[in-house]
C-alpha cells in the first residue's frame, strides 16, 4: 500500500470542503454554443463547414485571450479584490506566491512580524513538501497558507479536467497534512485559467484568486521600483501580489537580496502611513 504522502498518493477529499457546483463563464456558454451550431450547420449544410470551424476556432481564441486576463470573471467566478466591508474597515490583502523559500520565506515572515501585519501565502505543493517546517512557521505566526497547485507547471494550461484535480488535489493534501486545515483558495500558476479550471476547483471545493495590485517583483530587481509600483494603486480592499519563492529560486548565488525583500518594508511603511491594515484572505471574505 502506497503512503499516503506519496505524491502518487493522490488526492482524497478533505470533509472539510465538499465539493460545490461549478459556476459556468459566459465563455463557456460561447464555446459550447459555438460547437453546437457549428456541427449543426455541418450537419445542415456541409459547404458552410469552413465558416463552421472558423467560429469554433475564434471561440476558443477567446477563451485562450481570457484566461490571460487573472481577474476576469469571462471563465468563471474570481475573487480580485476584498469586499466592500472589508475595504471600508482599511483592509488591504498582501499574498506571496511560489514558496516557501528557504532563504526568502523566514525573512519575509519576520518583516510581517515587524510590522504586525498578516498576509495569505499560495504555496507550492512540491516546495511545502520539501519545506514542511517553513510551511508550518507561516501558519504558526498567524499567516494563511493556500494552494499554488503542486507542480506549478508552465504545462497546466493545456491539462484536462483529471489532471488539474489530481494536481490541485496534491497541493491540497499536502497542505492541508502539514497545517492541519485544508486550503480554502487557489491561485493559479503565471495566473492563467482555462474553462476547464472551475470545473476542477469546483470539484474540489476551491474558489479561484486573482489579484488587482502587481508588484512585478518576479522581473523586476529594483526594490524602489516594485515598492512604487505597488504604492501607485495600493487602496483599501487591494490584493496585492508579491512573491516569496520564484526569485529565490532562479537568482545566482552571487545576486543581492531578491526586491521583494527591499520593497515589502516600503509597501508596509505605506500601509501604517494611512492607517491601513494588511489581514488575511480568509479573515476578509465570507465563509
Amino acid at each position: 500500500m502506497k503512503s499516503s504522502t506519496s505524491h502518487a498518493s493522490r488526492f482524497t477529499f478533505h470533509p472539510a470542503l465538499p465539493p460545490r457546483a461549478w459556476q459556468p463563464g459566459p465563455l463557456h456558454w460561447l464555446l459550447a454554443g459555438s460547437h453546437v451550431a457549428g456541427v449543426a450547420s455541418i450537419l445542415v449544410q456541409p459547404a458552410l463547414w469552413p465558416w463552421a470551424v472558423g467560429a469554433m476556432c475564434g471561440s476558443h481564441a477567446l477563451n485562450f485571450a481570457y484566461g490571460l486576463a487573472p481577474s476576469s470573471a469571462a471563465l468563471g467566478p474570481v475573487i480580485s479584490k476584498l469586499p466592500t466591508p472589508a475595504a471600508q474597515r482599511g483592509e488591504i490583502g498582501l499574498t506571496f506566491d511560489d514558496g516557501p523559500d528557504a532563504d526568502v520565506t523566514p525573512r519575509v515572515l519576520d518583516l510581517l512580524d515587524e510590522a504586525g501585519a498578516q498576509a495569505t501565502f499560495f504555496c507550492v505543493g512540491a516546495r511545502a513538501r520539501a519545506h514542511p517546517h517553513l510551511v508550518r512557521e507561516i501558519a504558526a505566526r498567524g499567516h494563511a497558507v493556500e494552494n499554488h497547485a503542486f507542480d506549478h507547471s508552465r504545462a497546466m494550461g493545456f491539462y484536462g479536467v483529471g489532471r488539474l484535480v489530481r494536481d490541485i488535489g496534491d497541493a491540497q493534501k499536502t497542505l492541508a497534512d502539514i497545517t492541519g486545515s485544508a486550503p480554502k483558495f487557489f491561485r493559479p500558476p503565471f495566473g492563467i485559467r482555462t474553462p476547464l479550471t472551475e470545473p476542477a476547483l469546483a470539484r474540489l471545493g476551491l474558489r479561484c484568486v486573482a489579484w488587482n495590485v502587481r508588484s512585478l517583483d518576479s522581473v523586476d530587481s529594483r526594490a524602489d521600483r516594485v515598492a512604487a509600483r505597488i504604492a501607485r494603486r495600493l487602496a483599501p480592499g487591494a490584493i496585492v501580489l508579491m512573491h516569496d519563492g520564484i526569485e529565490g529560486r532562479r537568482r545566482p548565488a552571487t545576486a543581492g537580496a531578491p526586491s521583494v525583500i527591499g520593497a515589502l518594508p516600503l509597501v508596509l511603511a505605506t500601509l501604517r502611513e494611512h492607517a491601513w491594515r494588511s489581514v488575511t484572505l480568509r479573515s476578509a471574505l465570507p465563509a
